[in-house]
Formats: C-alpha cells, sequence, structure tokens
C-alpha cells in the first residue's frame, strides 16, 4: 500500500468527478491469508472473493501491525481492483486492498460496518 502517513498533508488537487468514476473500488470477502515471509515490508497474501464478475483475486497487503492473520478470514474489505497487476515478490498482487494509517501510520483495513454483497462498488 503506498500512502502518504502525514495527516497534515494538504489535499490532492481538485480532480474531475469522471476520473473518480475510472478507480473501481468494491468489497471482497477475504476467502484465505497467509503469512508473506518474502516480502520487504511485513505483510500478509490475501486471496480476496470480489463474487460472479470478478472472482477471487489476490493480493498483498501491509496490514501486520493492527490485523491478526487468524481474524481476517470471512471479514469484508474494500479494494481498487482495475489496476494492472504488480509482481510482488514471489506473489502477483492483482488488487489494491485500501486502508488508513493510526497514530503511528500502521495500516488499519477499510471495512463496512455491515455485512454487504461481495462485488458492490464504492459510490
Amino acid at each position: 500500500m503506498h500512502m502518504n502517513h502525514d495527516s497534515d498533508a494538504p489535499p490532492a488537487p481538485d480532480i474531475a468527478f469522471d476520473d473518480f468514476l475510472k478507480v473501481d473500488v468494491r468489497v471482497g470477502t477475504i476467502v484465505e491469508a497467509e503469512e508473506f515471509p518474502e516480502a520487504r515490508k511485513p505483510a500478509f497474501k490475501l486471496r480476496i472473493d470480489f463474487g460472479g464478475a470478478i472472482g477471487i483475486k489476490r493480493s498483498s497487503a501491509q496490514i501486520t501491525e493492527r490485523h491478526r492473520l487468524e481474524d481476517l478470514v470471512g471479514t469484508q474489505v474494500l479494494a481498487v481492483v482495475n489496476f494492472p497487476p504488480r509482481q510482488i515478490g514471489p506473489v502477483r498482487s492483482e488488487v489494491l486492498t485500501l486502508g488508513v494509517p493510526d497514530e503511528e501510520g500502521h495500516v488499519v483495513l477499510l471495512r463496512p460496518d455491515q455485512p454487504v454483497p461481495d462485488g458492490g462498488r464504492l459510490f
């Protein structure tokens, strides 16, 4: 996850609403979570089910500080599903799982606060 941990940073420049619509953020359920010992920074390997049209996608997420591996399976997360895949060591990361920094800069996953259908698109 590439993000600015500086909560005092100014907002990014204005964009058109159509530009926002190009970013396809969907909800999915984590179906598998594994250690990722080969990662440069501590991370987990995830497989996330986004439902029928998109299916199960892989992701690497630097969420080891605030999330326990055994708590992740079965929980829903938000991810960008229309970036080109990136090779991260041995893992082909197909979606960007979204999070925000806590007070120490550790990643906290963005999750819906109620169960919702997998594949639903952020709007």
